[in-house]
């Protein structure tokens, strides 16, 4: 199903959501996660998709859940899919129709 608006990327959630309110550099944030801040600016700034790895580290540290977080990264994954203008034809429902459309 496609909808009309755009998921919010779950860094921008951790940003907006947790670094900022709490007045964090993206340097603290980075080392309170354990990772390089490079990682974590990539995905503040919708760079990269967020790993089961980063969403571990940001549950544990928010006391959420891990699937919380992923449950973000999929649904935009989803909807930036959808979205695609993808060429696909439909499995036929018979041998009969395959051919017909193989002719076609």
């Amino acid at each position: 199903m496609i909808t009309s608006r755009k998921p919010t990327h779950p860094g921008i959630v951790l940003k907006e959501d947790i670094i900022k309110p709490l007045g964090l550099t993206i340097t603290e944030a980075a080392v309170d996660l354990g990772v390089s801040r490079k990682a974590l600016s990539e995905l503040l700034n919708e760079r990269v998709s967020l790993s089961p790895d980063m969403a571990v580290r940001i549950a544990k540290a928010t006391k959420t859940t891990p699937e919380s977080w992923l449950y973000m990264q999929s649904k935009l994954d989803l909807w930036i899919s959808e979205n695609k203008d993808l060429n696909v034809i439909p499995f036929p429902i018979s041998k009969h129709e395959y051919e017909e459309l193989k002719e076609n």
